[in-house]
């Protein structure tokens, strides 16, 4: 796990680093887009007793997933390294066990956590994975997806407007969860896999336009 979390954490940086080279000294306001986040998450799973509602899963999933990208962030400050940080968020999970909330409560404890105290707390998201039926090897899979994406989009012309972001008739989303599907996320080329296959791709998607 902690390696896990190292590679996750370096991704994170690097992403970070494109916004902002000395991004850590900002000292952005993650908790403000990781309270709004939570607020997405619970749209995409309904609260509206006065009208129908059916969760979408998939969306709150991803939701998420953005959360944990803000969440890690967060923790990061001058003078730890990326093993300290991970040391720090494993010690948080030994021996516990995730409490035992629906999607909703969840979502708000882990908002409030984050609004009173201007942080991110690791075991009020694991009882928010833990209540979407995600697995720790879920997260490791669909950030590491969602990161490389972020990265491939950048890297094609995302910033400039050039990136195509429909593909033979599918959105760039849709292709990455095949791509995820089919590689082994336990791999240490996990990550370049993915943007291989991303490039392949998109590459076929452009000469056939």
């Amino acid at each position: 796990m902690k390696q896990a979390f190292i590679t996750m954490l370096e991704m994170q940086d690097r992403m970070n680093q494109k916004v902002h080279p000395d991004w850590i000294a900002q000292q952005f306001d993650w908790y403000r887009a990781i309270w709004i986040e939570c607020g997405e998450l619970v749209e995409h799973y309904g609260y509206k007793w006065w009208k129908k509602q059916t969760p979408d899963m998939d969306q709150v999933k991803l939701e998420a997933i953005d959360i944990w990208h803000f969440g890690m962030s967060a923790l990061f400050a001058d003078g730890k390294t990326l093993e300290d940080i991970a040391e720090l968020m494993e010690s948080q999970l030994i021996g516990y066990e995730a409490v035992d909330h629906d999607v909703r409560e969840a979502t708000e404890l882990l908002a409030q956590h984050s609004l009173a105290t201007k942080g991110f707390s690791v075991r009020l998201f694991w009882d928010l994975l833990s209540a979407t039926g995600m697995t720790f090897d879920d997260l490791y899979q669909q950030y590491v997806g969602k990161n490389v994406l972020n990265f491939f989009r950048q890297d094609n012309g995302y910033k400039d407007g050039s990136y195509i972001k429909q593909w033979q008739g599918r959105e760039d989303n849709e292709h990455l969860v095949e791509i995820l599907a089919e590689l082994d996320s336990q791999q240490p080329t996990y990550s370049d896999e993915v943007y291989q296959s991303l490039q392949q791709r998109y590459s076929a998607a452009k000469n056939a336009i």
